[in-house]
């Protein structure tokens, strides 16, 4: 682990791996927006941190300004050895135009209202063989022993990997989005593991084709009736196997961490299932998970700050679903929130393609844990840990079920 001075003030030395942003990120950015609503920082080699609504919608629109072609900050910056362009390291998300386009085309199909929701029996399915795990408390671990594997299963399922191999995966997220502090050199190493399992899946798929989204890669065609390059389809794996893991995981996770927290809203769940649809949106809202990042194309002047060429920007979603220039009552979590357009899964051409899924998962893994333990509570508080990055969320969560 790398030992890093703490931050004296986010205002001009932010950093979303400090101990106080991960316990608690949300004073901060609700001091950030009133004193200084673009942060910058001098780590990762140099980025800005805009707190608002408006610069965070600003920046993810902005794709002449911007480039995506790697979204998880780090030590380092994309080299020779990279990817080629346009494909960036995880496409589409990390394709700029015109190539993203057809790179996000290729894969919407897999992520469909109907696919999706083929999966609901499956999802609910697992969901109670987990609970039925779990026991009957009264103390459980709600993080590792039931959100944590419901996302694994679902992609794993998609992708056509072996069930066998899902802690290996929750150890992959980590690698890749909680090891940011590494030197770029010890990340190379740290990837590598992660680069020869999935090197051996494509291999295994290439010789025992299946109906997965890895064979559908293998053989789908772009317009001009090439395949795709080994670079693409690695990449669009691996993006599917994080992204879908880590990202539902902590939405799940932090959901459960609230109910358990505000038993005023557990009740209202509990004894009116048909507010859930919107209970699952200001979930998403409140707790949004996701911050994505962009590099500078160019010097430049923008929202007022001299930005450099490869800057980071940390665009953060979780902060402008709280601006209160937008949401009414932003600070405030209310089940019933009927006005609810927030931006947890992105703007602009990279909004999330798994937003069905995800809200699926969501959705369902909440129902059937209330359904199993309607009362709960934190066994303690203090001990409740989240993860570091661009992906916040639960980890351990243990619970006291109440009768």
């Amino acid at each position: 682990m790398t030992i890093k001075p703490p931050v004296d003030d986010f205002a001009t030395d932010w950093d979303h791996t400090d101990p106080q942003w991960v316990a608690n990120p949300y004073p901060i950015w609700e001091d950030l927006r009133g004193r200084c609503p673009v942060a910058h920082t001098d780590r990762y080699g140099g980025g800005w941190f805009p707190s608002t609504y408006e610069g965070v919608a600003a920046v993810a629109n902005d794709t002449e300004n911007f480039t995506s072609r790697t979204v998880v900050i780090g030590n380092g910056r994309p080299g020779e050895d990279a990817p080629p362009a346009p494909i960036g390291v995880a496409p589409p998300i990390s394709s700029d135009p015109p190539f993203h386009q057809i790179a996000r085309r290729l894969i919407l199909p897999a992520f469909a209202p109907g696919p999706v929701n083929a999966l609901e029996p499956q999802i609910r399915e697992l969901c109670n063989h987990l609970l039925d795990e779990m026991g009957a408390g009264p103390n459980i671990n709600a993080g590792d022993d039931f959100a944590a594997h419901i996302p694994v299963w679902v992609i794993a399922k998609m992708l056509g990997f072996p069930d066998d191999d899902r802690d290996l995966f929750r150890e992959f997220v980590h690698i890749v989005l909680e090891g940011v502090d590494e030197p770029q050199e010890q990340r190379i190493v740290s990837f590598q593991p992660v680069l020869e399992y999935i090197e051996r899946q494509i291999e295994d798929h290439v010789a025992n084709p299946r109906d997965d989204l890895t064979s559908y890669m293998l053989n789908v065609e772009l317009p001009n009736g090439e395949k795709l390059l080994p670079e693409h389809i690695f990449g669009t794996i691996i993006l599917t196997l994080i992204a879908g893991i880590d990202t539902t995981w902590s939405a799940i996770s932090s959901s459960i961490w609230h109910l358990a927290s505000h038993p005023a809203d557990l009740e209202r769940l509990v004894n009116e299932p048909e507010l859930m649809p919107l209970a699952v949106e200001e979930f998403l809202r409140f707790y949004a998970p996701v911050s994505m990042a962009r590099l500078v194309k160019e010097d430049m002047d923008y929202l007022g700050c001299p930005m450099k060429k490869d800057d980071w920007i940390l665009l953060g979603f979780p902060a402008a679903n709280r601006d209160p220039a937008v949401f009414e009552n932003a600070d405030q979590f209310i089940v019933d929130r009927e006005v609810n357009r927030h931006v947890t899964f992105g703007l602009g051409i990279h909004r999330c393609a798994g937003s069905n899924l995800a809200r699926l998962e969501l959705r369902v893994a909440l129902e059937e844990f209330i359904k199993r333990f309607p009362k709960f509570e934190l066994s303690d508080p203090a001990a409740v840990t989240f993860s570091q990055g661009q992906v916040r969320g639960a980890r351990f969560l243990p619970l006291t079920v109440l009768n």
